[in-house]
């Protein structure tokens, strides 16, 4: 041990232990550089750890692909309020909404003494409802410090911002590292590792000549070539104690939370394949390594010793660098997570009193009985369909609604017209079997290659253009000389509503007539670029093939629960939504189908639905379709709330009567849906034709901050017939999936549903949840300074710093006052409770979400009664008055 390191080890013979069973090889100082490592060995005790930490935490999809994700995923083996504690322990991190907030919730009643005083005997508290109103209004203490980094104690004493400048070489060089086609020059590190890389970069990094290039080169050559041993040595080097280094491990990852969260999905997609990635461990290697570089450059006594006695705190598992300061306590956690839990149930309280409300009337909630429903349509579950759903119903009152998730069970990969990659049409916890393709129905081979080759050139011409506009040697010259000339006509039609600034997603721009013959088939293709594309996944098939056609349909249909009654025309409605200028604009679309549009999903359903052979054989299976049902498939918009029919031309003439009046139907449900989002967007009081206009304008405008709410204020998830619901204003806060157990003999649909909708409503909700709780860690900040980072990976906030996750700011605050309010899901299934009860016992992640409380399950019976399932096991009745 040498002299430095007897320095840090006294007082703390945890610390003396760890160095004296290490390897000299495995310890750089200041004195010598450490030679490296063999392999990528440590010890199998901080193996355990460095997995630990990197699965702690949650994956970022990126931009064209961005979905919702649970934050808190990593600590989903914890209760809700221990992972609370764990993050305000670790990072600073809020779960909890401010005092204050919850003040104003108890002040205008939304939370009353009877909230207050069931909260506080569920969660174990004996505070009463005066204890607790005088909580919420009391000044909060200041929070805890986190677990501190070397850089942070450094920028103590130095005037220099080493955290900051650490966090943006790092981002810098990741962003260069993972980019997705956004620069256009060669990368010179092709082939080579991310901390490969940054260990050749570092070295001639010119932005560290303050520390001294040729000192840095030597450091950065000292290190273990193995990320695993550069993390050991940098935990030795530091001193860390052993039961300090899973979270400094954590600590240091949340540091560049959003890159970590980037390497997490990188991760996250090899292990659904079977196979394993260790981005994440060479990133949290590098995040190491700094902290190592800059206490070997800035080392001095003073250093040493306040470092030391950080390190034996951690030891001791406090985390303040303040002997003096007063973090929040576990009393000051446990009143919050009182205030959260009765604000959870004051709005169960309101749903639970409807529900039952809706039960005593006559007829039990059901639509009019009717021998066949004049028209039937399916909704995706999103929260934004329940408003368009209860208005259609007004508008058509024979008609029927579903709700069902949004790539309507179609596990497919699809490659759109003119495309040269597959793009996921799926949940992300699942995993295409299938890759279709987008044709032109009708036409021969030599016109769909014509059109084709127009396409790629358009493609070409565009690339080319990007990359002289881009060019290190001629962006300048062409924004002086050329920009402005070419841009200001453009310029002053986007910003004056004359053109659309970005073209909508699905514009082909094509004539109208050959865009319209465009479309996914379920057949293999033929001809085109399609036919001789790799496909994404070894075990997906071109096209779905014929002998697999029936149990997808089967399958489909019966968790639909639609196997019998079927109407004339049925639609099937996917949704998206039509916005410009929002790097975030995939987060609006379809998260059951991956972030993309349901147009797709939906369109392929009704071609499958529509097959004469499936139908054949269905009806051998007890499903029979009468021959003049036909599927439709349509897409809803959800910034304009209009809604678009596919395919109408396959339709007969004798439908045409009432395709019209669908068209009626739909155009009267738009509107009645508008009227109610008008509030929410501040048109309230305007007319119908007013309102259409602003919505209409607000999905065209590049300056729009909030085109939608999207799913802001998400709540609740029901998984019940829909007599449960219909009739009831659930305010556009609840997912709806129709369900009927009596239909579901083995309860495999309620296993799906379980496992894939109420998993992802729950990521959903709490996406927004942490978005709303702590912007700062969870959130992306405000969107008007957003800059995307290599091509889709992401957005910076300004042009430095972490990569962002999350959802901006804008999208849960109106700049008044927030529009999510942040509380867990409360779901709601019709089914028995062994069902249930067995469904969760067999999937882990259903599991924990329900055992550690990330959500309240409760179930609803044949009479309408409803108990909740306890956190843990076992079931509770629900006196709750409305």
């Amino acid at each position: 041990m040498n002299a430095t390191e007897r320095l840090l080890a006294e007082d703390n013979p945890d610390l003396t232990t760890t160095l004296a069973a290490t390897p000299e090889r495995a310890r750089p100082t200041i004195e010598r550089a450490g030679v490296t490592p063999v392999g990528d060995r440590v010890s199998p005790a901080l193996a355990a750890q460095i997995e630990k930490a990197c699965n702690r935490v949650a994956p970022l999809w990126p931009l064209d692909r961005f979905v919702a994700v649970n934050p808190f995923h990593g600590l989903v083996d914890q209760r809700f309020e221990e992972a609370a504690a764990t993050l305000r322990r670790i990072a600073d991190a809020r779960m909890y909404m401010p005092r204050g907030w919850y003040a104003e919730q108890i002040e205008n009643g939304r939370i009353t003494d009877e909230d207050l005083r069931e909260a506080a005997r569920r969660c174990g508290c004996d505070a009463s409802p005066a204890d607790l109103r005088r909580a919420a209004a009391a000044e909060q203490r200041a929070p805890a410090g986190g677990v501190p980094l070397l850089t942070a104690l450094v920028d103590e004493r130095d005037a220099d911002d080493w955290s900051s400048f650490v966090v943006e070489r790092i981002s810098h060089h990741c962003a260069a590292y993972f980019d997705m086609g956004q620069a256009t020059w060669k990368r010179p590190w092709e082939g080579m590792t991310l901390f490969a890389s940054w260990r050749r970069f570092a070295a001639l990094d010119y932005s560290l000549t303050m520390m001294g290039q040729d000192a840095m080169r030597a450091r950065v050559a000292a290190l273990p070539k193995s990320p695993r041993a550069c993390i050991e040595a940098a935990i030795c080097r530091l001193g860390i104690p052993t039961q300090a280094a899973l979270d400094y491990m954590h600590a240091a990852l949340l540091d560049v939370g959003g890159w970590a969260a980037w390497t997490r999905l990188l991760r996250w997609e090899k292990e659904l394949a079977g196979d394993q990635d260790d981005h994440i461990v060479e990133l949290l290697a590098i995040r190491l390594a700094w902290d190592v570089l800059v206490y070997e450059h800035k080392a001095t006594p003073l250093l040493s010793r306040r470092w030391r006695r950080v390190c034996i705190d951690l030891g001791r598992g406090r985390v303040s660098t303040d002997a003096n300061a007063e973090g929040e306590t576990d009393a000051d956690a446990s009143v919050e997570h009182v205030l959260l839990t009765a604000l959870e149930l004051a709005y169960q309280r309101r749903l639970i009193g409807a529900l039952n409300g809706l039960r005593d009337q006559p007829g039990d909630g059901q639509a009019p009985a009717d021998p066949r429903p004049k028209v039937q349509a399916a909704f995706c579950i999103d929260v934004r369909s329940e408003i368009i759903r209860r208005a259609f119903e007004t508008v058509c009152p024979r008609g029927e609604t579903r709700g069902f998730a949004g790539f309507f069970g179609l596990p497919i990969a699809h490659v759109p017209f003119g495309a040269t990659a597959p793009r996921p049409h799926l949940p992300v916890l699942l995993t295409p079997a299938y890759q279709v393709c987008s044709q032109i129905h009708g036409a021969d081979p030599h016109e769909a290659e014509t059109v084709m080759a127009i396409q790629r050139r358009r493609a070409g011409l565009a690339k080319s253009w990007k990359a002289f506009k881009m060019g290190a040697s001629s962006c300048f010259s062409f924004v002086e000389a050329a920009g402005l000339l070419l841009y200001a006509p453009k310029i002053l039609a986007d910003s004056f509503g004359w053109s659309r600034p970005v073209a909508a997603p699905d514009d082909l721009r094509l004539d109208e007539v050959t865009e319209g013959r465009i479309g996914p088939t379920i057949d293999a293709p033929h001809h085109g670029a399609c036919a001789h594309h790799e496909p994404a996944h070894h075990e997906a098939p071109a096209g779905i093939p014929e002998a697999e056609r029936l149990g997808l349909a089967e399958g489909i249909l019966r968790a639909m629960s639609m196997t019998e009654g079927f109407a004339r025309l049925v639609l099937l409605v996917g949704h998206g939504s039509t916005v410009v200028n929002n790097p975030h604009a995939a987060g609006l679309d379809c998260g059951a189908c991956g972030g993309m549009t349901g147009e797709v999903s939906a369109r392929l359903c009704a071609m499958l639905l529509n097959d004469p052979a499936v139908r054949r054989a269905l009806a051998a299976r007890g499903i029979e379709i009468p021959d003049d049902t036909w599927f439709l498939g349509a897409l809803h918009d959800t910034c304009t709330d209009e809604v678009r029919l596919y395919d109408t031309d396959r339709l007969s003439s004798d439908y045409a009567e009432e395709l019209a009046e669908l068209r009626s139907w739909l155009r009267q449900a738009g509107e009645l849906t508008r009227l109610q989002r008008a509030a929410r967007l501040g048109l309230e009081g305007q007319s119908l034709a007013a309102v259409t206009a602003n919505v209409r304008r607000r999905s065209r405008d590049w300056s729009q901050v909030r085109p939608e709410w999207a799913l802001a204020g998400c709540a609740a998830f029901i998984a019940a017939p829909r007599g449960r619901t219909r009739g009831l204003d659930l305010a556009g806060r609840a997912f709806l999936h129709d369900y009927d157990w009596r239909a579901d003999a083995d309860f495999r649909v309620l296993e799906l549903i379980m496992t894939a909708p109420m998993v992802v409503a729950g990521w959903i909700n709490l996406q927004y949840y942490g978005s709303t709780t702590d912007n700062r860690r969870f959130g992306s900040g405000n969107k008007v300074l957003h800059n995307v980072v290599g091509g889709a990976i992401g957005v910076l906030e300004g042009n430095a710093g972490d990569l962002r996750v999350g959802l901006p700011i804008q999208s849960v605050h109106d700049g008044k006052r927030w529009m999510h309010e942040p509380m867990r899901l409360s779901v709601f299934l019709e089914a028995p409770q062994r069902a249930i009860d067995d469904v969760a016992a067999r999937h882990d992640l259903v599991r924990q979400m329900l055992d550690n409380a990330w959500l309240h399950l409760f179930q609803i019976d044949e009479t309408g009664a409803i108990r909740q399932r306890r956190p843990g096991g076992g079931w509770r009745d629900t006196a709750v008055a409305a």
